[in-house]
């Protein structure tokens, strides 16, 4: 750990503090151009690690209180289908150090990371115990690399994500864990668990924090934690994708174009992502609903981290940059003469007052 110099996970949630936490890195990447959609693994850490730091560093400086090591389908069974496999421990010791060394240089949080095995087969005595295996080596590498918690995520099964949480309690020396699953369409896990029923069962197995990440955007995930805050007792987590999913389309996954009716997933969603107001909103009623634990997942952006951190009361280093339309030579609190009839033009319209 990060010799007492920062607050630990747990003594900030027994505080009543709010943790913000940036995912999202594997869609992030491959948006810029180093994650192969499709198999989304992470060799990026080992082919070209100053990119992933990079990102550490926007994330941080847009308002994250964590560092999470990229190690999101960085496990065995995924290592496989590209045939990198004898490289998986040094790629997870050197993400756990890059977010290390970024995490101490501003006094942030390291989180380790298991996610989704892929290969998980419910009710099968030989599938959980070869992904036992596959978590216990990611939860001894990530104890090595002196993580400060671990994240287990993306679980749309209740049995994996508590074979996740069973891993890291025997072999995590102790550290504290949040565990979120992946909700789809229907209000269940892909084992026929209630969602809410699986959140609470997850809280009473011992995670420190439990919730919802990816699958569902803000709309149709706030709903489900608003039940879940009715029951659960400890602190919950959101994270969701930041696209525009509906009830009709619960998931990012069932999105379909508006033009076309055509699905937009994986390659297509940009034409369906919230924008900053709708982050915006989702943060106020994630803190109206009392979620301590927040954050976005696929499509995240440092501009959207930013706008969420700031309505949780807080200026990242990045809100110096935030916008002010007001300096706008068109969009101006003050336009007058030739630049009115620019912004005219621009619209095509008459000029909207911004506030």
């Amino acid at each position: 750990m990060s010799a007492g110099k920062v607050k630990g996970l747990r003594e900030r949630l027994r505080d009543g503090e709010s943790i913000i936490c940036a995912e999202g890195y594997m869609w992030e990447l491959e948006r810029r151009g180093f994650v192969k959609c499709g198999c989304f693994t992470p060799e990026v850490v080992l082919d070209y690690p100053e990119r992933v730091t990079s990102l550490h560093e926007e994330y941080v400086l847009s308002g994250s209180d964590v560092v999470e090591a990229y190690t999101y389908y960085g496990h065995r069974e995924k290592m496989k289908v590209i045939g990198r496999e004898d490289e998986l421990e040094k790629l997870n010791l050197n993400s756990l150090s890059m977010a290390r060394e970024v995490a101490d240089k501003y006094g942030k949080l390291m989180a380790g990371n298991l996610s989704n095995s892929t290969t998980f087969v419910p009710n099968d005595k030989e599938s959980a115990r070869k992904t036992a295996e596959i978590f216990k080596e990611q939860v001894e590498w990530a104890v090595k690399g002196n993580a400060d918690y671990m994240i287990a995520e993306t679980f749309s099964d209740f049995a994996e994500a508590l074979i996740a949480l069973e891993v890291i309690k025997k072999y995590g020396n102790g550290i504290p864990v949040v565990v979120t699953i992946a909700l789809y369409s229907p209000d269940l896990t892909t084992d026929d668990v209630p969602a809410v029923e699986a959140l609470r069962r997850l809280e009473e197995a011992g995670a420190d924090v439990v919730g919802l990440n990816c699958a569902r955007g803000p709309a149709t995930m706030l709903p489900v934690l608003r039940e879940a805050r009715k029951v659960c007792k400890g602190p919950l987590a959101a994270l969701p994708v930041p696209f525009r999913t509906t009830e009709k389309e619960r998931t990012f996954q069932a999105l379909t174009d508006p033009k076309t009716g055509k699905s937009v997933y994986p390659l297509d969603l940009a034409c369906l992502q919230c924008n900053r107001s709708d982050i915006r909103n989702f943060a106020k009623e994630a803190k109206e609903i009392g979620i301590q634990y927040i954050g976005l997942c696929c499509g995240s952006s440092s501009n959207f981290l930013r706008e969420l951190a700031e309505v949780y009361g807080r200026k990242p280093a990045s809100s110096v940059y935030s916008p002010d339309l007001k300096k706008s030579y068109v969009f101006g609190s003050d336009v007058t003469g030739h630049a009115k009839k620019v912004a005219e033009h621009m619209r095509g319209t008459t000029l909207m007052e911004f506030s």
